[in-house]
């Protein structure tokens, strides 16, 4: 599924969304204020809203690829990509494998290796999540409406959204998109992306450490830094108004 806002005739921003959740509930801060700049594609990913469940195993070169048939059959031409947590390392495999499709990246809350610290305990916790989802996705909805909600992440009068969005997953495919995610490793890659690029960096990010994130900025050539300070990782939503600003300072 393909969303789209702004000005038809801007500079594009195609948009890529994290782990979890779809285009809108990742950008829905973000997009009034971006959309007077730029023309917006907003794209949900596979196992994500309303683009297709596809069973199976896959990698994050596979999203990347299926982002490079997105730009081909909407005929954007060369665009500025902006990643969000997983969507940043789609944008990473897309720019790889697609140099001409990517003229800037921006990249948030994101790393070349984002699960750097025990691994094994990682995917250990995946495994426990996926069994105790197949039981009852009610209980992690449930978790995860409360943190938003508290954490101002979401208005409180969209709860409703928010919890129709929540329960709109398959558990065992969800998972196999972190297993995507645990597989991914850009370390010996990255450093030959010379587009431009933006790291924007919540300096309190619980899921990708931080350093993690520096990392991966100080890997690209021709980057620059934006820390959005305090934020977690869910700053693409509690903080969408600063992070707005810097993709228009930096792409604008």
């Amino acid at each position: 599924m393909i969303r789209e806002a702004g000005d038809p005739d801007g500079p594009v921003l195609f948009m890529l969304h994290g782990w979890g959740y779809d285009s809108l509930a990742t950008w829905h801060r973000t997009i009034e204020p971006l959309a007077d700049h730029f023309r917006l594609v907003l794209m949900d990913q596979r196992n994500h809203g309303g683009t297709a469940r596809v069973r199976g195993s896959f990698s994050v070169d596979d999203l990347a690829d299926d982002a490079a048939g997105v730009i081909d059959a909407l005929e954007l031409g060369p665009v500025t990509v902006v990643g969000y947590s997983m969507g940043g390392m789609v944008a990473q495999a897309l720019t790889r494998r697609y140099p001409g499709k990517v003229t800037r990246l921006v990249l948030g809350a994101t790393a070349a290796l984002p699960i750097s610290d025990r691994r094994l305990a990682a995917r250990a916790v995946f495994a426990l999540g996926r069994a105790i989802g197949r039981l009852s996705l009610l209980e992690w909805a449930r978790g995860m409406h409360r943190y938003l909600l508290a954490n101002k992440a979401v208005d409180r009068e969209h709860s409703r959204w928010l919890w129709e969005t929540l329960l709109d997953r398959d558990v065992t495919l969800s998972f196999e998109t972190g297993a995507a995610v645990w597989h991914f490793d850009s370390r010996s890659w990255v450093s030959g992306l010379t587009v431009p690029a933006l790291i924007v960096i919540p300096t309190a990010d619980q899921l990708v450490a931080p350093r993690s994130q520096r990392e991966l900025a100080q890997l690209l050539p021709n980057s620059e830094v934006v820390e959005l300070v305090g934020a977690k990782h869910e700053a693409v939503m509690t903080h969408g108004d600063e992070l707005a600003k810097a993709i228009i300072e930096f792409a604008g």
